[in-house]
């Protein structure tokens, strides 16, 4: 199973936080993970995946510039139900605790949903998430300033998030 990771990252935290997830997915047997920033990340591979998991700085509550920019690109992909049901998860982080996160994802799930895309978040359930996590997928405050604080607790979040997404892909995938 195909597993693809597009992020936009201004500094080093959402692109530690894809990375933690890339990681996750990985961990699980038979994944095949591919990780992109969102300026080297190509559209045409969308087709070819059976996950996609994209995510960026929250910016105002909604998606970063770049990203949104690349997600204007899949209006071919929408007229071909090219992504219908494909796994999707998001992910972002933002510069304070109430910077945010949640209507960052919800934005960010939106686009998956017009493609016709299957959302998987985090429940509850999940330690990782159970005191500092999100329903919706992974969300982080990074206050400014502070380059490498992206707490361990952040990191197994984004490994939860990868790990869940690949489970699911793969109980989709061995039903075709």
């Amino acid at each position: 199973m195909k597993i693809y990771v597009v992020y936009d990252s201004e500094g080093n935290h959402t692109k530690a936080l894809a990375e933690s997830i890339a990681q996750g997915a990985a961990a699980v047997p038979g994944a095949e993970v591919l990780i992109d920033h969102v300026n080297e990340a190509d559209v045409y591979k969308l087709q070819d995946m059976d996950a996609i998991i994209w995510g960026c700085p929250g910016h105002f509550g909604t998606i970063s510039s770049s990203l949104k920019a690349w997600i204007d690109k899949l209006g071919y992909l929408w007229a071909e139900g090219a992504l219908i049901n494909k796994v999707g998860a998001v992910f972002c982080t933002t510069a304070t605790v109430h910077g945010g996160l949640e209507a960052t994802m919800l934005n960010l799930i939106t686009p998956m949903l017009h493609q016709g895309m299957i959302i998987v978040g985090l429940p509850g359930t999940v330690p990782e998430n159970a005191l500092y996590g999100s329903y919706y997928g992974v969300g982080i405050s990074c206050p400014p300033g502070m380059d490498d604080n992206i707490s361990k607790n952040d990191l197994l979040l984004g490994e939860a998030l990868g790990k869940r997404v690949a489970h699911v892909t793969r109980s989709f995938t061995n039903e075709l």
